[in-house]
């Protein structure tokens, strides 16, 4: 396995409401971000969603496609959600929200997480630079199309 850390920080032009129920509702994603071929609950959570299990397909600018599942561990309203990851990925999401004035909230994901997938450990010494810039290409993607929803 091959380890990964990302950060991404989003810079979102609307209130924090409005994009925390945008993440939260991972239903959602493939409508407005690009890359996300599909976002469907396997399990059933709890009243909060916790205990959740989803199952994603991502598709990037690399000809590859990684499909994981993803249980929803814990949610704070309009502060946090995270999750633990498996399947070609194994790891932990957390979401961060933080409110900067009534119309602008940042977003925070922290990624860490190892593929599972040989073919992608076996070329990680030479290629994780390119995993890296996919990673931040999808979720550039994220950011425009969260931004996109939210003028519409």
């Amino acid at each position: 396995m091959s380890d990964y850390e990302f950060t991404s920080v989003w810079n979102i032009d609307a209130p924090l409401p409005a994009v925390w129920e945008l993440i939260k509702n991972a239903d959602t994603w493939p409508e407005w971000w690009r890359g996300v071929l599909s976002n469907v609950e396997l399990t059933p959570g709890d009243a909060d969603g916790i205990g959740s299990i989803r199952r994603s397909v991502w598709k990037s600018r690399l000809p590859y496609k990684l499909e994981f599942d993803s249980e929803l561990l814990r949610i704070e309203h309009h502060r946090l959600i995270e999750v633990r990851a498996f399947g070609h990925l194994e790891g932990q999401g957390l979401w961060q929200f933080e409110e900067l004035n009534e119309h602008s909230t940042r977003v925070q994901y922290d990624w860490t997480v190892k593929t599972n997938k040989a073919w992608m450990n076996l070329l990680a010494p030479i290629a994780k630079p390119l995993f890296r810039w996919n990673h931040d290409v999808i979720m550039r993607w994220g950011e425009e199309g969260l931004n996109r929803r939210l003028r519409e």
